[in-house]
């Protein structure tokens, strides 16, 4: 589940998004798209691709609104919040910085940005979020 503290991630963030393309997939697949829409206020178009492994463009809310139909999830609010602590937290054991995370980002973000986001400023994209959630976890000891 993404919104728990990651010490490792796969190969890449190409592998790491998959890994969450699946578990996704799955919480959708149990729940119905149908059922999960009218729970989450997502289209259920946009919920069918999500159970089909096709992750749409996602927002880190929406993305904690799937992830919070799971068995046992928090709520979305919560799962959104515990994700971006766990990135903060992830840069402190660590030892990263904005501009650290900056530099080894396959996306195009400037460190104010990310700081942005991270601290729920700005609107993350759940791209954004796995990209981010990538170099903190590869980076830590």
């Amino acid at each position: 589940m993404f919104h728990e503290q990651r010490m490792t991630v796969p190969d890449s963030p190409a592998d790491l998004w998959a890994e969450y393309a699946d578990d996704l997939a799955a919480i959708v697949t149990e729940r119905g798209p149908a059922k999960a829409a009218a729970e989450t206020d997502l289209e259920r178009e946009r919920l069918e691709a999500v159970a089909a492994g096709e992750l749409p463009e996602l927002t880190l809310e929406e993305a904690a609104a799937i992830q919070s139909l799971a068995e046992g999830a928090p709520d979305p609010e919560t799962t959104k919040t515990m994700a971006l602590e766990h990135l903060l937290l992830g840069m402190s054991t660590a030892v990263l910085d904005v501009d650290a995370v900056e530099s080894e980002l396959e996306i195009d973000l400037d460190a104010k940005e990310i700081q942005q986001k991270i601290e729920s400023r700005a609107p993350m994209s759940f791209d954004e979020f796995v990209h981010v959630q990538y170099v903190i976890a590869d980076g830590a000891p």
